[in-house]
Parts: C-alpha cells; sequence; structure tokens
C-alpha cells in the first residue's frame, strides 16, 4: 500500500454517512446489530434517488429478504479510502465503483477479496474483467469523453492536444485525480497520448482548466450551469440528455487518438460481517434484472451483451480505444500531475 497514490488516503473527504429513504439502518450499522442487510459504500450518484441504487435496493430485497443500507461516500475513490480507514473494523460489506485505474491501489490496501461469482464467466466477457482472481466483479463500463457544449461560441476541439490551444482559456473543467475515478481516467489517457511526456501537456493545458472538481457529480454540475463549456465525462451523457430533456445541445467528441475505457467493479469487503448476503449482492448485479437497471440510472453499458440498451444510447457514439496504461503507473503520476497543476 506504500505507493505514490498514498496522497489519495491524506486528501480524503470527510464521507457523507447519508443513506436515503431506502437506505435506512445507519443506528444498526453503529451498533452492529444487523440481521438480513448489507452495507453497501457507492459512490454520490449510484445512492441518489435518480440513480440505481434505490431501485436495485428494492428488487435485491424484494429476491433474497435481505436489505441493502447505501452509504454515500463522494466519489468512487473516496469509497476506497473510507474502507481503509475502516479497515482494522470494516462496517461495509461491499464496495461500489472501484474502476480499472484503481484496481491495484484496492489490492495493496487489502480490504477487499476475491469472489468469482457463479454467473462471472456468462456475464462477463474476457476484455472487460479487471483481475483474474476476481478482485473485482465488472457490473458496468463506459468510454471517457470530452462533452462539448453546443450554445458556446468556441469551436469544438478534435484531439487532447487541441485543448491546450490558447481559445480554451479557463474553458475546461477536470475533476480531482485524487478523489475522482474521471479524474484519473483523464489522466490515464493523456499518459496514453503522450507517454512520458505527459506532464509537459499538463504544462501546456494547466491555463485553460476551470477548475478540478472533486468528483463526477461537482464537475458535470458546473457544466451544465453554464459555467464552462468543455467537461470530461462519458459518450453516453449526451444520451442522458436525449433521453431526460430531449435535448441533442450537449455533445461527445470523438478524438481520433482514441479514449480510455473505464469498467467499474463491486468488490467483497475482507472481514465482512453478512458475507453470504455479500455474495449474494454481487451475484444479484450479474444478473439481466439487475443490469437492466443501469444504462438509465448510470448512464453507463452494463457488461452484460443480453440486456438492451435504449433508444437514446443512439446519441452516444462508437470511439475508437485508448491504450490502456497500467494503474500503477497512473497512480504514480497523480502527485506529479497536482504538483504542476497547484504552481
Amino acid at each position: 500500500m506504500r505507493t505514490r497514490l498514498v496522497s489519495l488516503y491524506l486528501f480524503i473527504f470527510s464521507c457523507a454517512i447519508a443513506a436515503s429513504g431506502f437506505a435506512a439502518g445507519k443506528d444498526s450499522v453503529r451498533n452492529g446489530s444487523r440481521s438480513r442487510e448489507i452495507v453497501v459504500y457507492a459512490y454520490d450518484s449510484f445512492v441518489a434517488e435518480w440513480g440505481p441504487g434505490p431501485e436495485l435496493a428494492r428488487r435485491f430485497e424484494a429476491k433474497t429478504g435481505c436489505k441493502v443500507s447505501f452509504v454515500s461516500c463522494g466519489d468512487a475513490a473516496q469509497v476506497l479510502s473510507k474502507a481503509v480507514l475502516e479497515k482494522a473494523s470494516p462496517a461495509a460489506d461491499v464496495l461500489v465503483g472501484i474502476d480499472n485505474n484503481l484496481v491495484d491501489v484496492a489490492r495493496r490496501a487489502a480490504v477487499i477479496e476475491p469472489y468469482e461469482s457463479p454467473l462471472a464467466d456468462s456475464a462477463v466477457s474476457a476484455d472487460l474483467r479487471l483481475a483474474d482472481d476476481w478482485l473485482l466483479t465488472p457490473y458496468d463500463w463506459g468510454s471517457f469523453a470530452i462533452i462539448y457544449d453546443t450554445a458556446s461560441k468556441v469551436a469544438p476541439p478534435a484531439s487532447l492536444e487541441d485543448l491546450a490551444k490558447p481559445e480554451y482559456a479557463k474553458k475546461i473543467i477536470l475533476m480531482e485525480p485524487r478523489t475522482s475515478t474521471p479524474g484519473t481516467g483523464f489522466l490515464a489517457w493523456t499518459m496514453a497520448r503522450y507517454g512520458k511526456d505527459y506532464p509537459e501537456y499538463w504544462k501546456r493545458i494547466k491555463g485553460n482548466i476551470l477548475t478540478l472538481a472533486p468528483s463526477w457529480d461537482a464537475g458535470y454540475g458546473l457544466f451544465v450551469a453554464g459555467e464552462a463549456p468543455l467537461v470530461v465525462s462519458y459518450t453516453t451523457s449526451p444520451a442522458y440528455h436525449l433521453e431526460a430533456e430531449n435535448s441533442t445541445r450537449y455533445r461527445a467528441l470523438v478524438f481520433a487518438e482514441g479514449h480510455p475505457r473505464q469498467i467499474e467493479g463491486l468488490g467483497l469487503v475482507r472481514g465482512a460481517r453478512n458475507p453470504r448476503d455479500a455474495k449474494a449482492f454481487i451475484d444479484f448485479m450479474l444478473t439481466d434484472e439487475a443490469q437492466s437497471v443501469l444504462p438509465l440510472t448510470q448512464w453507463m453499458y452494463p457488461v452484460s451483451a443480453s440486456v438492451k440498451l435504449p433508444e437514446s444510447f443512439k446519441a452516444a457514439p462508437a470511439v475508437p480505444t485508448a491504450r490502456a496504461v497500467p494503474p500503477s503507473e497512473v497512480a504514480r503520476a497523480i502527485d506529479t500531475v497536482i504538483a504542476i497543476v497547484s504552481r
């Protein structure tokens, strides 16, 4: 666990133990008197009223009789940080949202343990697997992209290099790579494109960054509020605006150099108080019943190829995939980039 990403743990935001209406049960987490209940740590948008959490909890409880209490911890990196802080006495049974850029950190932290669901081989294709030992079970995936506000007065960039042009001064919203997985994903994108020269790219782009938002929710909220015409998000973001607002205002830009892929997983907490039901929840997340909830709530692609996508997903462009950068290299790069943008 002694990697350069230790700065992630030093930068932990205080997690809001904010369980929504379906997530009552906070008191039982404190006093340890849980019965047929699992506690799931997840990122804000997953547990929000409009996210997949409430419906998944309802369906899982109806199917198994086990209650799901969600705890919102900010972004996915903060989910892992909270579990690390509680390692000696875990309160969670399942962690949700640990992605391909955090899998090495999660392994070194030793807060989750491998579990291979009996549904894993049939539900998850080989290119989406996060670890051979199933330390994490993938449940959705997407490709990062720059989202462009077509109502703005600037022309859309056509590449990462274009983002460094002076006309985009203070017009780009990025996310903190220490606390946000889209922030880490954008960093990995620059490393895939520029290799060892990525610090020079960050020096060129620094003046064009309006802010490094602490989470995707915060950053995308600033974008739709009109604070800047460009934001890092997912190719599927325009599908949301088409479905929810019947709007084509926001467009995912396709860059020829390729786009990094994010694969999100969930894991069984080492020392979980209710491992049996925690494993059942992981199994459930691979069923088409659960997978079908994700497109219109997560706005990501389900790992199950048998789930039919909504018509609005036609607004998500097909993009080439960027070279994958080893997570350990991305972890070591975080402090370098923070030092550059903080000067």
